[in-house]
């Protein structure tokens, strides 16, 4: 619906997918990352997954902040879990690291280990609303990132060559977290 209705605006690429193929209403820089602690700035969505923690020992986060316009929040009213995923993941990736089309695929595959087609359904509970993250392989909320981490570690190390195409990862855990990170 959301597509078609980008291709009546003047967008015909629009009308292919469920979502809308940037450069068509972003404009703005790919996002880069830095580290926390300030010892790395500038690096890539790729560099930053594959590195974990930066090498100054700081977490990862953008150095800008992409915005939504109200229209677009409005637009993602009716959306699937990963229609918005798409839609806010898409500001962070640039395409020149995971095209749209790969980016739609890693979405989508990481939804379907959840045994609820709306991945994180919101549900009525007395006065409240909840988000119920309990849905995925281990029933941890952690499922909802570590699904769509495995799938991106995957679509990385398939890129690469020779001993480049192995990844080591380490991780300690005291509760849900391990088994949620080795079910991927």
């Amino acid at each position: 619906r959301v597509a078609r209705r980008d291709a009546r605006r003047g967008h015909p690429a629009c009308a292919t997918s469920y979502v809308c193929r940037p450069p068509h209403h972003t404009t703005m820089a790919p996002v880069r990352y830095r580290s926390t602690r300030g010892d790395v700035e500038g690096a890539s969505f790729e560099e930053v997954v594959l590195g974990g923690l930066a090498p100054d020992r700081g977490l990862y986060v953008p150095d800008s902040i992409p915005t939504f316009t109200a229209a677009e929040v409005e637009a993602m009213r009716n959306y699937s879990f990963p229609q918005i995923a798409f839609r806010i993941m898409s500001k962070y990736i640039p395409t020149e690291e995971v095209p749209a089309a790969d980016l739609e695929d890693i979405i989508n595959r990481s939804c379907t280990a959840f045994r609820d087609p709306g991945v994180t359904p919101v549900v009525k509970t007395g006065d409240c609303w909840t988000m119920e993250l309990f849905h995925g392989p281990t029933f941890a909320f952690k499922d909802v990132a570590l699904q769509f981490l495995g799938n991106l570690f995957e679509y990385f190390i398939d890129k690469k060559e020779g001993d480049a195409k192995r990844l080591t990862i380490m991780g300690a855990t005291s509760g849900d977290t391990g088994s949620a990170a080795v079910r991927w």
